[in-house]
């Protein structure tokens, strides 16, 4: 056991480095020594310092609400004020996804946040069936005081202004500073911090063009605010070590948070430290870990989303230009955004770890339209932008102005391969990072707005099994698995090893009839190599080829995760196909291999929300489901081809649309 523990330890080492192995060791004596018990102190919140009461310095100009109502015309109006209006009534979008109870304080006594890290203390149980401490964390994230400060702004209704003190009191009552579980984590704190900071200046200044400052928004609130900002400032500071050792969106957050709570309080004494600690590693963060090719170290587009929100946050509030390397690698990450986006939607792809963050939300948009900070971070870092919508609202509160060039973003210029009314997203990562999914090779498929082949996401990260973050392995994600093996190796509930890089590449087609043709590689399954062939014809057909390569006997297996529509599956040599009901009509996939199909050593299978519905074989509970945000599952349809060759073999799939398959 020691041995193994050891080989374990020497691993991660050598594969996620030295430096952050040692920095979150040197985090864990800190906590086992009591170290930062000693260095956050459980206080009262300070108000004042030598006198004087804290307060907090205005950081952005508010929209003009006259232009602020146009963007959002009548409906998005309705349904900021209804989504307002929940929030006064005790609800919030959690995740984004159905309302839930905006609960901010626990029965039970608090301890040192340092016991709840450890393991001393028990996590005080959430009000919600699903055990698992996010959604203990996620009412505190103070998400939802944007919503309530947007319709403040819009409507200067005050009972949004007193709904926003009434929870901030409550919280601050509740929890005071490192006491109990909503200190634990430093990320928290800083998210939190921000939405203190905005809150502060939304609910205090009138709107442009006239309005009185919101009668909620006393002096004396106003200072104790500004002395939990102080308070959260400096729990961050302590333990920014561990946010460095993950070297992910806790580093970009915290720094963020440091950084705010620097210039928002200019008289702290210890605001320039902040601010200086803030800058520097927020450069860091965004020179390091966006790649030349413009993807963030976790692989996600959600993490991307969040990342990319802390990057206009601080620049709107900045004090000083961007670095220009720094500028450069958020260029670049906008316009790896903004390839992603679905033209009809705005939606992405699904990929890799998606915990329902959205720490930003500064426009009526579901969670999951990523065009208002797609739009924000081109004007901000891009010299272009997205045609203009409702989506421009974000922009609006962060004093971006419009830009004269535009792109369709239907049209915008990637290296996705494109059909007509299709896109495909073919995933092939070599970026030297630990991989959030085990997904290379898998393929995201959309058709006038449908997402035709999904990912299924995340669901949950702290559960019992089968659901604690099972959706990272390569068996639910569109791509071949090889005798039932991960393309990695999974070293615990957020960490994969053994990462294998994919390789891909555009292929100019001497085909008139193809629109778009990419290859991609890897070698993940070791002694076997994956080659996927996309290609996408004029007449809005998609085929996939997948060769798998081997001298052995092996067990291949296809998959496909499927909306939840209306099926058929017919038998049809040499191969099978399925046909699904969409909103435009039926769509075909059909599947042939090289080897003969429908033999005893091929199995079919459909699985829906863990229960098989067609076919034969062992199936498992998180197959057929996909997770569109946190804590939430929906059904979906799970094919998969399981194939015996004593050597490599050949899959084909072959997608077709109404406007090329009649209905019938």
């Amino acid at each position: 056991m020691a041995l193994s523990r050891l080989k374990h330890v020497f691993k991660v080492t050598r594969q996620v480095g030295l430096l952050q192995v040692v920095l979150n060791g040197l985090y864990k004596i800190g906590l086992r020594t009591g170290q930062y018990q000693l260095l956050t102190e459980t206080h009262r919140l300070q108000t004042e310092i030598n006198g004087m009461p804290l307060s907090i310095r205005h950081l952005l100009m508010l929209p003009d609400r006259t232009k602020l109502a146009e963007i959002l015309g009548e409906d998005g109006q309705r349904a900021l004020i209804t989504e307002a209006d929940e929030i006064v009534a005790g609800k919030f979008r959690m995740f984004g996804g159905e309302p839930a109870e905006i609960k901010l304080t626990f029965d039970q006594p608090l301890r040192h946040w340092t016991h709840y890290e450890t393991g001393k203390a028990p996590i005080p149980k959430s009000q919600f069936p699903i055990e698992d401490i996010k959604f203990v964390w996620e009412p505190a994230r103070f998400g939802w005081t944007f919503t309530l400060g947007c319709a403040y702004h819009l409507t200067q209704n005050n009972s949004y202004a007193e709904t926003f003190w009434k929870y901030f009191e409550t919280f601050t009552e509740g929890n005071p500073p490192n006491l109990g579980p909503h200190w634990m984590n430093g990320q928290e704190v800083a998210i939190r911090l921000i939405a203190l900071v905005w809150a502060d200046q939304v609910f205090e200044t009138p709107p442009l063009g006239g309005g009185e400052t919101a009668a909620a928004s006393s002096v004396e609130r106003r200072a104790r605010l500004a002395g939990s900002v102080a308070a959260h400032a400096a729990r961050i500071l302590p333990t920014l070590i561990y946010a460095r050792s993950q070297n992910n969106n806790h580093l970009v957050t915290e720094a963020v948070g440091l950084y705010t709570a620097g210039l928002a309080m200019p008289d702290h004494p210890r605001a320039s430290r902040w601010r200086a600690l803030g800058w520097r590693w927020l450069n860091w963060a965004f020179r390091h870990q966006i790649s030349g090719y413009g993807e963030y170290i976790q692989h996600s587009t959600n993490y991307h989303r969040l990342m990319l929100q802390t990057a206009l946050w601080v620049n709107a509030i900045r004090d000083v230009d961007w670095p220009a390397l720094t500028l450069q690698s958020l260029g670049r990450a906008t316009h790896w955004l903004f390839s992603m986006l679905d033209p009809a939607t705005g939606w992405t792809p699904n990929l890799g770890a998606n915990d329902g963050a959205l720490i930003l939300p500064l426009a009526v948009a579901p969670f999951s339209d990523f065009r208002p900070t797609v739009q924000a971070a081109a004007r901000a870092f891009l010299r272009y932008q997205m045609l203009g919508g409702v989506w421009d609202e974000m922009s609006l509160w962060l004093g971006l102005s419009a830009h004269e060039k535009a792109y369709d973003s239907s049209l915008y210029l990637a290296d996705h391969p494109r059909g007509r009314e299709s896109w495909g997203y073919l995933r092939a990562s070599t970026f030297p990072s630990r991989l959030g999914h085990m997904d290379q090779l898998h393929l995201d498929l959309w058709w006038r707005g449908l997402n035709i082949t999904q990912d299924a996401g995340t669901y949950l990260y702290n559960a019992d099994p089968p659901w604690d973050n099972s959706l990272v392995t390569a068996r639910v994600h569109n791509t071949v698995t090889v005798d039932g093996r991960d393309q990695m190796t999974r070293g615990g509930r957020f960490m994969t090893l053994d990462w294998f890089p994919a390789y891909s590449k555009n292929v100019f087609a001497t085909d008139e009839d193809v629109l778009g043709q990419v290859m991609a590689y890897h070698k993940g399954y070791r002694g076997v190599r994956h080659e996927r062939r996309v290609t996408v014809y004029d007449d809005e057909r998609w085929v996939v080829e997948d060769k798998l390569i081997s001298e052995e006997s092996h067990t291949y297996r296809l998959h496909w995760l499927l909306p939840d529509w209306e099926w058929k599956v017919e038998d049809r040599e040499p191969g099978i196909e399925i046909r699904l009901k969409s909103s435009y009509g039926w769509v075909s996939l059909r599947i042939m291999s090289d080897i003969q199909f429908l033999d005893k050593d091929t199995h079919v299978k459909l699985t829906r929300t863990g229960d098989l519905i067609y076919g034969q074989g062992q199936v498992l509970p998180f197959e057929g489901w996909f997770s569109p945000t946190y804590g939430v599952k929906e059904p979906a349809l799970s094919l998969a081809v399981e194939i015996s060759a004593d050597h490599g073999m050949l899959f084909q799939s072959q997608f077709t649309f109404p406007n090329v398959v009649k209905d019938g």
